[in-house]
């Protein structure tokens, strides 16, 4: 991955030394780690306390001759939004403030970004007026003011609606723009909730974009979206999502959140490139409930409660979409109740739970499961959940942590008892399964199975 640079400040550094801001030396060694950690030099100066952020954007105010604006109090006007796009507005650290007559004015990091304002002029179609702002404040009001300004409204369902409703009405309607792509996902996401559908895929085809409901692995076809639409729904759903819109070489994963009677869903959406183009996958998570609401039987929740604390592997096992990360969740809940530090390693959180330390992985950075594997020890856990593990290295980790005295919560895909059995027969399972204090089988979700550390190992001999 190349260094991210600030042309603006690649262009003035030496005017620093000049000024006698920084030393000749002190600027070598900022470029050097600005290098080594892939950020630009700026940013490498502020970090490492040489400057500090006002320093430098003063600094820049004075040698560009362009305004410096402090966004911590200052609301932008939501009707210039639609000027830059999500994407746009993340990948060049840019936010629109005000429109007056032809004169567009953005906070800009980088103002000499040339070609960001030449993309920027020819999107928004009027003239560019840039300000300086600091590129923390402008990535903080992108991700609070796109995400007020780009959400998916209400939806409600009704008893009516559970009869009649229909997504493809909405499509044929005679609308045109983005809030009629938007007004389409809306109705999508409404059938699904109606169906109790938790995964939809849409996948391209000759005729467009071809919507799939998948639920108890039977896969149902809903419809098309024709292909004229494509790009724009696959566009509009990838910025609701924070996914790079412009991008469809890589895989992304992203995060939707929308209401449903006033009940915040989160689904995560993962895109895929195809030879046919990019496959989008959209998984709902319902919010976590008490744990006395998912288990009603006292006795099994005595038995999670014991093993919440005592260290040991509690091991929840389904089918694919029967509920598990739900009951990891409410898990995690239950043992946040108490004065433990408890941490997450995740694809996406789908819900922000208190007292709990959530962290998601991030593939475009290098953070992957096996470097928070390498370093979460490092913040010492009591309670750790990791989820998806599947390779022998993160089985072995798992053990490592039992020995450390910690209480680690996973996951593990079982369509039955037998097939649990048959999966943990294998050598690899052999040092795991003895690990393991407590197994959560969701057979169904009014039938969940709870077994204990002796009840379960009589089981798997």
């Amino acid at each position: 991955m190349d260094t991210i640079t600030n042309k603006t400040l690649e262009k003035l550094k030496y005017e620093l030394v000049r000024d006698g801001i920084v030393t000749y030396e002190t600027l070598e060694k900022a470029e050097e780690l600005a290098n080594i950690q892939k950020i630009n030099i700026g940013q490498a100066l502020i970090n490492s306390g040489i400057l500090g952020e006002d320093t430098l954007l003063k600094f820049l105010e004075s040698k560009l001759h362009i305004p410096y604006v402090n966004l911590e109090d200052y609301t932008p006007d939501p009707k210039c939004f639609k000027f830059i796009s999500f994407p746009d507005a993340r990948r060049y650290k840019i936010i629109p403030l005000f429109k007056i007559e032809d004169v567009l004015t953005v906070a800009m990091s980088d103002p000499l970004d040339l070609f960001a304002i030449d993309k920027i002029i020819e999107t928004a179609e009027c003239s560019i007026e840039p300000v300086i702002s600091s590129e923390n404040s402008i990535m903080k009001k992108i991700d609070e003011y796109y995400k007020v300004a780009d959400t998916v409204d209400n939806i409600t369902v009704s008893a009516e609606d559970a009869a009649t409703f229909d997504w493809t009405e909405e499509l044929h309607k005679e609308e045109a723009g983005e809030e009629h792509i938007q007004h389409v996902i809306r109705a999508i996401l409404k059938q699904a909730i109606i169906e109790d559908v938790h995964e939809l895929n849409f996948e391209q085809i000759e005729e467009g974009l071809k919507v799939v409901f998948k639920m108890n692995n039977e896969i149902t076809d809903k419809g098309t979206i024709p292909a004229i639409l494509n790009s724009a729904f696959v566009s509009k759903l990838k910025t609701l999502s924070s996914l790079d819109a412009s991008v469809c070489e890589i895989p992304q994963l992203g995060k939707l959140c929308f209401k449903v009677d006033n009940t915040m869903l989160i689904a995560s959406v993962s895109s895929f490139p195809t030879i046919m183009g990019e496959r989008i996958s959209l998984k709902i998570y319902k919010p976590p409930q008490k744990l006395s609401n998912i288990i009603s039987d006292e006795k099994a929740r005595s038995v999670i409660s014991h093993a919440l604390q005592t260290p040991g592997i509690v091991l929840v096992c389904g089918s694919p979409l029967s509920g598990k990360t739900h009951i990891i969740y409410s898990l995690l809940m239950e043992v946040a109740k108490e004065n433990k530090n408890i941490m997450t390693i995740e694809s996406i959180a789908k819900y922000e739970l208190k007292g709990v330390n959530q962290c998601e992985l991030n593939e475009n950075i290098g953070f992957n499961m096996d470097k928070a594997l390498r370093f979460v020890e490092f913040q010492s856990p009591d309670v750790i959940y990791l989820e998806g593990i599947k390779t022998r290295d993160a089985f072995e980790f798992l053990s490592e942590l039992f020995y450390n005295d910690k209480i680690v919560l996973t996951e593990f895909m079982a369509n039955n008892m037998t097939d649990l059995r048959q999966k943990l027969a294998f050598e690899d399972f052999q040092s795991f399964k003895s690990l393991i204090s407590c197994l959560i089988f969701i057979h169904s979700k009014d039938s969940i199975e709870v077994f204990d550390k002796s009840t379960l190992q009589k089981y798997l001999a």
